[in-house]
């Protein structure tokens, strides 16, 4: 602000010729720094995926529908990092072929390929054969556009929905459901693969950036590891002995 307020002060004085020269000019304003994502440890993700399994396994009737949805979205989300939009309006069609992989639309209409985890896929198929058994009463997945559908205006679940059934797994998950949303848990599937070894090149085509300095705020998870190596590897580390 207050170099804003001097450079709009000399260019007054510029224009009202009282001075010549612009004493602020080549300064450059200080960038806001990036903030970290907020994410979760692995361990929390995995509490939150035995919450969803469990409850899916305990509950009947309708609200075994929504268990085995929420089960299913919670598995497909971590196992690709999509974006809650993207998740959310997956078409039914998407999984033609071998089911080994989506092919997801993201931003700007760009197309991309993300594999399935095993988990992910029987947690697929769990869901899709609800509704499909004759006399089943459960909510039909089938015969219909949308991979999860609902009786929103789009035809399909909300963001805001799976947001908040998200928070309730959380509180069951004894989890700060502050703590968790969506777009955490797509944060915590590439802070997890580039802490395991991933290519940041291949984390920035599975989350769909268009551009890789987009990718780069989970460089932080890159540089603890980094110093961990060197803690661990280096002879003239701390605490190292000949």
């Amino acid at each position: 602000r207050k170099l804003s307020a001097l450079r709009q002060l000399y260019r007054f004085l510029i224009a009202e010729m009282i001075i010549q020269e612009d004493p602020t000019h080549g300064f450059s304003g200080p960038k806001k720094a990036r903030s970290l994502p907020k994410t979760l440890s692995i361990a929390e993700v995995d509490r939150l995926i035995e919450s969803a399994s469990r409850r899916a396994d305990q509950t009947a009737g309708a609200e075994r529908y929504r268990a085995v949805r929420l089960y299913c979205l919670l598995e497909v989300l971590y196992a690709t990092g999509l974006r809650v939009s993207e998740l959310v309006s997956l078409p039914r069609d998407v999984l033609t072929g071998d089911g080994q992989v989506l092919t997801v639309k993201g931003k700007g209409g760009r197309e991309r390929i993300v594999p399935l985890t095993s988990n992910a896929r029987s947690a697929l198929q769990s869901y899709l054969q609800l509704g499909a058994e004759p006399g089943d009463s459960l909510s039909p997945t089938v015969a219909t556009r949308w991979l999860f559908p609902s009786k929103s205006a789009q035809g399909h679940l909300t963001r805001q929905r799976f947001g908040q059934d998200l928070k309730e797994l959380a509180e069951e998950a004894t989890i700060d459901p502050e703590r968790v949303s969506p777009h955490v848990l797509r944060h915590a599937f590439a802070s997890h693969l580039l802490d395991r070894g991933a290519d940041l090149r291949a984390v920035q085509q599975l989350l769909g950036h268009a551009d890789i300095s987009t990718t780069e705020i989970y460089t932080h998870v890159l540089q603890e590891r980094l110093k961990k190596l060197i803690e661990q590897h280096h002879p003239l580390a701390t605490g190292k002995k000949d």
